[in-house]
């Protein structure tokens, strides 16, 4: 078979979060191990939900990068709460994926993202060929991560979803899952498919830790990422104890304009608010902190966050707010602390036990010669690759 990949994704950098760097790395990380890759995006838009400057007014952009050819495509470029306009952007990409299909050759091999849904879905029912192997990379599993988050209800879209979920998973001969959760729920439906677990790990040279001065006797906790609904950061600054504490957050997202305003209206709490800063930046200013939280609002069937993987290789404790397979995950290699996700009253008890003297320069260190071994990308890609 051919060492051409094609990789189909919504997300690739100059966007920023876990999604794009996720397929960026697994690209990258293809293509030096001898496969020719190529990948198809939308136009750079997420998360403003505008197409990046230098982008505007093309409807197809290609080009060379570290090897890798990219396509651009079309795509109508949204981040309403409108489920109309949401709905329209992701079809406007689909239809563009189409028309790539119609004029240009695909290769034997393709990795297709998932979710969305319906971006999937257009990949696997247009290039169902006995001849070619359709990869499935499923990072969530929707629709049911969408009906825990409250953004569906059991009626007939719903139900529509779930079709077009399993029509996936069938037409798919290889899938890859981020969690075991997912390839539990996967093979639940369909018993011999063919499933590899390929977590989310980072591809980065693990930085020296630096010995903090404490110029502050409380713990100075971190947030960083993405201020969405899911995280629930909001409300986590509205219910924190911050007698212990003082709180950091880095990102950008639809709860930022929320978040800003109560730090407005509550000046006196200890919460600081950063911005928005670059990936190789925020790693070095991630450092100063003396531990991380990873919240989500509500627990997500198949969710273990991308960050417990990047913050471990920055040896950097984590407090765990999120449910599911990232408790074990956190609990198995003694990442940090866990608290039930939505109990914010367990959440400020186990900060009320940390101690500023106990997160020492040899605690951190043991997190991140932890992560280097048992988080290594290099290694889990070699077995991905001997697969494929």
């Amino acid at each position: 078979m051919s060492k051409d990949i094609l990789i189909i994704t919504n997300y690739f950098p100059p966007e920023t979060g876990a999604a794009s760097n996720r397929i960026f790395h697994l690209a990258e990380g293809l293509q030096k191990r001898g496969f020719h890759i190529s990948v198809l995006t939308p136009l750079p838009n997420y998360p403003k939900g505008k197409i990046f400057e230098g982008y505007k007014g093309h409807f197809k952009h290609t080009s060379k990068e570290n090897g890798i050819t990219v396509h651009r495509l079309w795509i109508y470029a949204s981040n309403s709460k409108n489920k109309l306009l949401r709905l329209f952007a992701m079809l406007s990409y689909s239809f563009s994926l189409i028309w790539f299909f119609i004029w240009n050759k695909i290769p034997q091999r393709v990795i297709v993202q998932s979710p969305p849904l319906l971006v999937a879905f257009t990949c696997m029912f247009f290039l169902r060929n006995k001849k070619r192997q359709l990869i499935l990379n499923v990072s969530d599993l929707w629709p049911i991560a969408g009906l825990e988050l409250g953004a569906f209800k059991k009626n007939w879209s719903y139900r529509l979803l779930e079709w077009i979920e399993h029509f996936n998973y069938r037409n798919a001969n290889f899938i890859l899952g981020q969690s075991n959760e997912i390839l539990t729920h996967i093979t639940s439906i369909y018993p011999i498919k063919k499933t590899f677990l390929y977590r989310n790990y980072p591809d980065f040279i693990p930085p020296k830790i630096p010995i903090n001065s404490y110029e502050s006797p409380k713990i100075k906790m971190v947030y960083a990422g993405l201020l969405g609904i899911a995280q629930g950061i909001h409300k986590l600054c509205a219910n924190l104890d911050y007698t212990n504490i003082e709180f950091h957050i880095y990102g950008a997202g639809a709860e930022q304009e929320a978040i800003e305003t109560f730090i407005k209206n509550n000046p006196k709490l200890p919460i600081t608010f950063h911005g928005e800063i670059e990936r190789s930046l925020l790693h070095q200013e991630l450092l100063k902190y003396d531990i991380t939280i990873i919240p989500l609002l509500n627990r997500i069937y198949g969710s273990v966050p991308s960050k417990i993987f990047e913050y471990a290789r920055l040896g950097l404790p984590m407090l765990y707010f999120g449910g599911g397979e990232g408790e074990a995950v956190i609990s198995k290699n003694n990442l940090g602390w866990i608290a039930p996700s939505g109990n914010y009253e367990t959440l400020n008890n186990v900060l009320s036990t940390l101690k500023k003297d106990n997160l020492t320069l040899d605690h951190k260190v043991s997190i991140q010669q932890q992560a280097i071994s048992a988080f290594d990308f290099s290694t889990q890609l070699n077995q991905l690759s001997k697969i494929l």
